[in-house]
């Protein structure tokens, strides 16, 4: 039988979803008599949770609490918290850094010793790659439009582009999409009648939101790939298509969200599209792969840097 604390953890997790449950339900799933289910129950009232009795079902329901009572985690639910909170404190999000400090501090008060050795083996462990922060977002932009996907009302803002001119939006909001320290927008555009990606960085949102809309089939069935797709190329100054000559799932796993699209074309070889910000960027991307390539099109001086790296190559073994 479960000891005390672990039962009331399983008769909060089993009281989430609001709909109520009869006690004869909730003896049965903890394992316990119906008395020692009326008992768990004023305990997590003692802790204040609002656990309300449902009329004529002899059951209970968990409703909306005025204050965070005090929490409920179990060890592996407490480690990951912790653990969000550190990676938060780094984050793009304004202000939240801050707050995810404090918030920080008071749960390692309260861990017991065990995980806080947990918790410091784990983060003395670990090395983030990378110390630059993305854009800041405020978290009030990011309610705003995560509000507006969930209820699906459409939103305005006014959104300056990648060459700083302005302009004023009208799109469905359909998913945020954190891709590389960013925030993306993933929408419909109602006045382009076409998907469209906005940095949410640049955006400014013009209340209020509305009306509703009926959700769309997300671009390519996958919101993710599809996000990962536009900006491997299309978003930078420079692009630049090679063949390679190797088959499409041969080369898949070298070339990863952001860097490239793979397009198939026979069991022999594929395109790979890629875009960046410099042509020696560009040269790095196709010979990552690290498969045998040929240039189809690209920026000027794109193949004299080819050349170049090449000779370099060459006089680095002494040949050239």
């Amino acid at each position: 039988m479960m000891d005390t604390s672990a039962r009331l953890l399983r008769l909060l997790s089993l009281l989430q979803d609001h709909r109520g449950r009869s006690g004869a339900e909730l003896a049965e799933r903890l394992g316990v008599t119906p008395r020692t289910v009326r008992r768990d129950v004023q305990r997590l009232r003692d802790l204040g949770y609002p656990v309300h009795a449902v009329q004529g079902t002899a059951g209970y329901r968990l409703g909306p609490g005025a204050s965070l009572p005090p929490l409920l985690l179990d060890d592996e639910e407490a480690v990951a918290v912790v653990v969000g909170l550190r990676t938060a404190a780094g984050g793009s999000v304004a202000g939240i850094e801050e707050t995810s400090l404090r918030a920080l501090a008071k749960i390692e008060q309260v861990l017991p010793s065990r995980l806080r050795h947990r918790v410091r083996t784990l983060h003395g462990a670990t090395v983030r790659i990378g110390g630059g922060t993305g854009p800041e977002v405020s978290p009030e932009t990011l309610m705003t439009i995560a509000e507006a996907c969930r209820r699906r009302e459409r939103l305005r803002f006014d959104y300056t582009g990648p060459r700083g001119g302005e302009s004023r939006r009208r799109v469905e909001p359909h998913r945020l999409v954190g891709f590389d320290r960013r925030w993306y927008l993933v929408a419909w555009d109602t006045d382009r009648g076409d998907w469209r990606i906005f940095r949410v960085d640049r955006m400014r949102p013009r209340p209020p939101t509305g009306p509703r809309f009926a959700p769309r089939r997300p671009p390519d069935g996958d919101v993710a790939a599809y996000l990962s797709r536009r900006l491997s190329a299309r978003t930078w100054p420079l692009q630049a298509t090679f063949t390679l000559h190797e088959p499409a799932e041969a080369v898949a796993d070298r070339v990863w969200p952001g860097m490239g699209v793979v397009e198939a074309v026979d069991e022999r070889s594929c395109l790979l599209h890629v875009g960046a910000d410099t042509l020696s960027a560009l040269v790095w991307m196709v010979t990552s792969v690290d498969v045998d390539f040929t240039l189809r099109e690209g920026p000027p001086g794109l193949a004299e840097a080819l050349r170049a790296q090449a000779a370099r190559c060459l006089r680095a073994v002494g040949e050239g």
